[in-house]
């Protein structure tokens, strides 16, 4: 989750990139202008009648980066933290994602300042079914396509649907990906960010050379991604020497017990409260390992620690949590960086196929579902990775070239900026 007073970095943070890669790439400066900010970004405000009968009023936003390529496409938080910049700089993460593996959308992202912890399941209902009815006029399936984000689940989904076919008067599954099954939900969505980063780490371990069997991984943050993907690679033969949550980390060279640590982690990701021997998040990170995994929060890997970092592969499965001085540092001392915008696309992905078979009215096997995710996963990695080599850029420059490339493209063809 952004902090808020780490907002205004990470929003110019990545219009810095977004500048330097369309400007290696030869675009002008008025598509650098056009490409940094969203398109479209709308706050809302939600009054909800709470359940002592008071009336409470919620800030919300939406914001559209942009659509030349096709509709827009991102997720929506619940959090007391939310604000107009993270919702920003979120979207333009969003169209990279889209970009990098060939999706047909811009990005998208929305968010509602709240404490869902604090608010009831029929105060969640209201707020849901608010925000829809708030945003309607510009979201749609080819319009805009929200998706589950932090503290949203399938089914704030299925109360979003239902609210917004109510409003259409006619059935609308695809206006929304992250539904339950049951509503036109994909298998295979939960765990489609933990799958993507586990191709990632496949396809980087290759790169360095490095087998698949008995190598070492810690992973910071216990949460959905970090949480699966300990198990996936813990079920392939990897051995997961540490994990962290929120309240610190574990670490045991001869290989965690993930199935325990697994059962006993509570619904808010954490699992380290029960043990007496704890790391701190930043000692974890500096743990001798072979694969480092950040998948909780931003700005953990700085200038300050990145020379004290060990681990040859840094696979990011949370949102910017490498700064850009730290991505250089790595850089020049051989690391292997697969960026954020890279390594978590898994989850846009998946969401795809549920809208593709949300308007074919077909639905695909689990074990399908997996096939294409890692077609794409795979293609996406091998684009990145050959920008890097043969253009002489770290990884997150060389996704960032990759990912604006197609919107600058189709901007261009459509006339918007010569």
């Amino acid at each position: 989750m952004v902090r808020m007073s780490e907002n205004l970095n990470v929003l110019h943070s990545t219009q810095v990139i977004i500048e330097q890669a369309l400007t290696r790439l030869g675009y002008s400066e008025a598509m650098v202008e056009l490409l940094k900010e969203p398109i479209r970004v709308l706050t809302v405000r939600i009054p909800v009648r709470m359940d002592d009968n008071s009336v409470k009023v919620f800030t919300g936003y939406r914001a559209q980066h942009n659509d030349a390529v096709g509709p827009t496409k991102g997720g929506v938080r619940f959090h007391p933290d939310v604000n107009e910049d993270e919702v920003k700089a979120l979207s333009i993460w969003m169209s990279l994602k889209c970009g990098i593996v060939d999706l047909p959308y811009g990005g998208g992202k929305g968010g509602v300042i709240c404490d869902p912890r604090q608010m009831s399941f029929g105060e969640l209902e209201r707020l849901s079914r608010g925000y829809v009815r708030a945003v309607s006029q510009i979201v749609g399936p080819t319009k805009d396509i929200p998706a589950p984000d932090v503290m949203t689940n399938s089914q704030i989904m299925a109360w979003m649907m239902d609210e917004y076919s109510r409003i259409r008067e006619f059935d609308a599954p695809g206006f929304i990906t992250g539904k339950p099954i049951v509503l036109g939900g994909s298998h295979g969505r939960e765990t489609a960010t933990a799958k993507g980063v586990t191709i990632m780490i496949d396809q980087a371990l290759k790169k360095k050379g490095i087998p698949l069997k008995n190598a070492r991984v810690v992973i910071q943050g216990f949460g959905n991604a970090g949480s699966y993907l300990a198990k996936f690679m813990h079920d392939m033969g990897a051995c997961v020497v540490g994990i962290s949550d929120v309240y610190g980390g574990l670490y045991n060279p001869d290989g965690l017990d993930i199935e325990y640590l697994l059962d006993r982690r509570d619904s808010f990701g954490t699992v380290t409260k029960l043990f007496k021997d704890t790391l701190t998040n930043q000692e974890l990170l500096e743990l001798d390992c072979d694969i480092l995994v950040p998948a909780a929060i931003e700005n953990q890997i700085t200038a300050e620690n990145a020379g004290r970092i060990k681990a040859p592969i840094i696979v990011e499965a949370a949102n910017g949590p490498t700064t850009i001085e730290a991505t250089k540092i790595l850089t020049d001392r051989g690391v292997l960086l697969v960026p954020d915008v890279l390594a978590s696309a898994g989850g846009v992905v998946v969401s795809y196929f549920e809208w593709v078979q949300n308007n074919q009215g077909y639905y695909w096997t689990e074990a399908e579902v997996h096939a294409r995710l890692q077609e794409m996963m795979e293609k996406g990695f091998e684009n990145v990775y050959n920008v890097h080599m043969t253009r002489k850029v770290d990884m997150r420059l060389a996704a960032y070239m990759v990912g604006v490339r197609k919107m600058a493209e189709a901007a261009r063809f459509r006339g918007w900026v010569n």
